[in-house]
């Protein structure tokens, strides 16, 4: 997160009521149910967010079942190869538009009176 500048450390503006957030923590096993790593992921508590105020619109690009069909109809017929990828976090450090100001993670260790202004989004992010 500090390589991608996700945030930086600010005095909260005036009347701004900071977002909360939290460790998310999971460990990760291989198909034969072996251990494989532990995973950590910092989420927003995005609830605490009202439209209009901290956010304008919320958009989640989907792809429709009839694009797919199309798109599979031409490969097949032109015999070229079908690949697949999961791709689950494509908007995942996207800049954001709007003043995002955020509580520091739990563990952080600074001040505790300085605030995240957020410049990229993160889970749960309205």
């Amino acid at each position: 997160m500090h390589a991608n500048h996700t945030w930086t450390l600010t005095q909260p503006p005036q009347g701004i009521q900071p977002i909360g957030c939290k460790w998310v923590f999971k460990n990760k096993y291989n198909v034969d149910g072996s251990f494989q790593r532990h995973k950590a992921r910092l989420v927003a508590k995005g609830f605490h967010q009202h439209a209009g105020i901290d956010y304008s619109e919320t958009f989640s690009h989907v792809v429709k079942p009839a694009t797919i069909h199309i798109i599979l109809t031409i490969t097949l017929s032109r015999q070229w190869p079908i690949h697949q990828i999961d791709i689950n976090n494509a908007f995942l450090y996207g800049d954001l538009q709007e003043y995002v100001y955020m509580l520091q993670p739990p563990g952080f260790n600074n001040d505790l009176t300085l605030v995240c202004k957020l410049h990229k989004a993160i889970y749960d992010l309205n």
